[in-house]
Protein backbone atom coordinates (compact mmCIF):
# COMPACT_ATOMS: atom_id res chain seq x y z
CA UNK A 1 0.00 0.00 0.00
CA UNK A 2 1.00 3.88 -1.11
CA UNK A 3 1.21 6.23 2.01
CA UNK A 4 0.00 9.81 0.87
CA UNK A 5 2.90 12.39 1.82
CA UNK A 6 2.21 16.01 1.23
CA UNK A 7 4.38 17.10 -1.19
CA UNK A 8 8.05 19.12 -0.94
CA UNK A 9 8.17 22.52 -1.69
CA UNK A 10 10.61 22.64 -4.52
CA UNK A 11 12.61 25.48 -2.70
CA UNK A 12 12.79 26.80 0.92
CA UNK A 13 12.69 30.57 0.64
CA UNK A 14 15.61 31.30 3.66
CA UNK A 15 18.28 29.35 0.92
CA UNK A 16 21.36 31.65 0.46
CA UNK A 17 20.89 30.27 -3.44
CA UNK A 18 17.55 31.72 -3.69
CA UNK A 19 19.27 35.28 -2.71
CA UNK A 20 21.45 35.00 -4.92
CA UNK A 21 18.89 34.87 -7.83
CA UNK A 22 16.87 36.99 -6.38
CA UNK A 23 19.93 39.79 -6.37
CA UNK A 24 21.14 39.22 -9.32
CA UNK A 25 17.85 39.02 -11.75
CA UNK A 26 17.61 42.46 -10.07
CA UNK A 27 21.23 43.82 -10.83
CA UNK A 28 20.17 42.31 -14.43
CA UNK A 29 16.73 44.76 -14.54
CA UNK A 30 18.98 47.69 -13.75
CA UNK A 31 21.78 46.74 -16.47
CA UNK A 32 18.67 46.65 -18.70
CA UNK A 33 17.12 49.69 -17.50
CA UNK A 34 20.49 51.70 -17.58
CA UNK A 35 20.92 50.51 -21.00
CA UNK A 36 18.25 51.49 -22.30
CA UNK A 37 18.97 54.80 -20.73
CA UNK A 38 21.92 54.79 -22.75
CA UNK A 39 20.20 54.26 -25.61
CA UNK A 40 17.69 56.94 -25.53
CA UNK A 41 20.77 59.75 -24.20
CA UNK A 42 22.09 58.79 -27.51
CA UNK A 43 19.73 58.72 -29.72
CA UNK A 44 18.45 61.96 -28.46
CA UNK A 45 22.08 63.68 -28.93
CA UNK A 46 22.66 61.83 -32.47
CA UNK A 47 23.62 64.78 -34.70
CA UNK A 48 21.15 64.89 -37.79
Amino acid sequence: MTTHRAPKPLADPNRPVERAVNAALALAALAGVGWIAGMIYTLVQWPL
